[in-house]
C-alpha cells in the first residue's frame, strides 16, 4: 500500500447543520456545572451551531445557579424546580422548554461524553428516532473500577427492560431525540431516573441506534442512585409493562395474587385449628380472610387505577364476580365431569383443574370490566 493509515487519523468529518438543545438534570452538581459548560463551549465552537445547555436543578441550593451565572453565556440557562422533583420529571420540563428541533439529555458528572453528541445528531439524521450513548456495544467501555455490584445491579436492570425492548443499554441516560417525536409523546408518567426507557416505550420507537461510549465515573460528587430509586425503577418497570403488554399483564398480577389467597387461606385456617376452632369454622374463616386480602391487593396492584375511589361497592363486585366465577368453576368441572371425559382416575383432576382456569378467567374479566373498570379513573 502506499499510504499507512494511522489509528488516530480521522476517517470523516461531521458537519452538523441543526441546533440541539442539551438537558442536563442536576442535583447538588455545583463542582461539575463548570466543567460541564467548558465542555459544551468547545463543542459549539467545533461544531459551529448552536448548543443551547439547560439544567434543570432540584432546588439544590448549592450554588449551582450562581456557577451557571458567573459563566456569563446567553445559550446556558438553569431552571430551579421545587415542585414533582426527581430526575424524569426534570428531563421532561426540559424537553418542554428547548428551543431547538434536536434534543439531547446527558447526565453532569461527566460521566457521559459530550463529544459523541454529533454521531448522536448523525444517527438521527440517517433516519433513526431515538440515538443512545451505549456502554455495551462494540465499541463502549466502562471504567476499570466498577464493582462486581455496580455491574450486576445493571446487568439485572437491563434484563428486566429485555421484554420491552432489544436495545442492548436501556438504562443510558444519554441519549437524543427529536423534538417533534417528543411533542407527539402520550401519558408519559416515568417513576424514578430511567426516562429513555419510558420514552422508548411510549413514543413506540422502533428504530432506535445506539452510539458506542466510554462510561467514565463522575468527577465530583455522589452518586444519587439509592435503593429508593432502584425500588422506583421497579414501578416504573410494572407500568411500561402493564402499557406493552395490556390484559395480559392484568391477568398475570391477578395470578400472582390467587396464589398469595392460596397462602392466606392454608396459613389462617392452621392458625384457627390450632386455636381449637372446629373445623367449619376454621374453613370458613380461611376463605373469608383470603377473599378480602385478595381483594386488597387486587385492588392496590392489579387495578391500581381504581384504587382511590368507594372501597365498599368494589368489594361487593368483588364477592358478586368471585361468586359467579365459582359456579362457573363447579358447572364447566361438573359438566366434563360428566358429559366428556372418560372414566379414568385422573378425569376428575382434569375437570377440577379445568373448571378453575375457567373460574378464574370469568373471575379477572368481571373484575378488570366490571368491578374495577376504567371509569373509576379520576382524570
Amino acid at each position: 500500500m502506499q499510504e499507512q493509515i494511522q489509528d488516530n487519523e480521522d476517517l470523516a468529518e461531521i458537519i452538523i447543520k441543526t441546533n440541539a438543545s442539551i438537558i442536563v438534570p442536576t442535583y447538588k452538581e455545583v463542582e461539575n456545572i463548570p466543567l460541564m459548560i467548558e465542555r459544551i463551549d468547545w463543542l459549539r465552537q467545533s461544531l459551529g451551531v448552536d448548543l443551547e445547555l439547560i439544567f434543570m436543578d432540584d432546588d439544590s441550593r448549592d450554588g449551582s445557579v450562581e456557577a451557571v451565572e458567573r459563566a456569563g453565556y446567553d445559550w446556558v440557562r438553569i431552571i430551579v424546580r421545587t415542585e414533582n422533583r426527581g430526575l424524569s420529571p426534570s428531563v421532561i420540563e426540559g424537553f418542554r422548554a428547548a428551543r431547538h428541533p434536536i434534543l439531547v439529555c446527558m447526565d453532569c458528572d461527566l460521566s457521559h461524553p459530550p463529544e459523541a453528541i454529533p454521531q448522536m445528531i448523525l444517527a438521527l439524521g440517517s433516519g433513526q428516532q431515538f440515538v443512545i450513548g451505549s456502554r455495551y456495544v462494540p465499541g463502549g467501555s466502562t471504567d476499570d473500577d466498577w464493582g462486581l455490584f455496580r455491574w450486576l445491579n445493571s446487568t439485572v436492570a437491563t434484563l428486566l427492560a429485555r421484554p420491552l425492548t432489544a436495545v442492548r443499554d436501556p438504562m443510558s441516560g444519554f441519549f437524543a431525540l427529536r423534538k417533534a417525536d417528543f411533542d407527539r409523546a402520550k401519558d408519559l408518567n416515568p417513576v424514578g431516573y430511567k426516562i429513555g426507557l419510558e420514552l422508548i416505550v411510549k413514543c413506540g420507537f422502533e428504530n432506535v441506534a445506539e452510539v458506542p461510549i466510554h462510561f467514565a465515573d463522575r468527577l465530583h460528587g455522589e452518586s444519587k442512585l439509592s435503593l429508593k430509586e432502584q425500588l422506583k425503577y421497579i414501578r416504573h418497570l410494572r407500568r411500561l409493562y402493564i402499557h406493552q403488554f395490556g390484559n395480559a399483564m392484568h391477568f398475570l398480577q391477578f395470578m400472582v395474587v390467587g396464589a398469595s389467597g392460596v397462602v392466606v387461606n392454608l396459613t389462617v385456617l392452621t392458625i384457627l385449628l390450632m386455636l381449637g376452632v372446629a373445623d367449619s369454622g376454621a374453613l370458613a374463616g380461611g376463605i373469608l380472610v383470603s377473599l378480602v386480602s385478595n381483594f386488597l391487593l387486587n385492588r392496590r396492584f392489579t387495578f391500581s387505577y381504581a384504587r382511590d375511589n368507594a372501597i365498599l361497592p368494589q368489594f361487593l363486585g368483588f364477592l358478586g364476580a368471585s361468586a359467579v366465577g365459582m359456579v362457573v368453576n363447579y358447572a364447566v368441572a361438573l359438566y366434563l365431569r360428566t358429559s366428556v371425559l372418560p372414566e379414568t382416575p385422573t378425569a376428575i383432576y382434569v375437570a377440577a383443574l379445568t373448571g378453575i382456569v375457567c373460574g378464574m378467567i370469568f373471575n379477572f374479566l368481571g373484575n378488570r370490566y366490571i368491578v374495577f373498570r376504567k371509569r373509576y379513573v379520576e382524570k
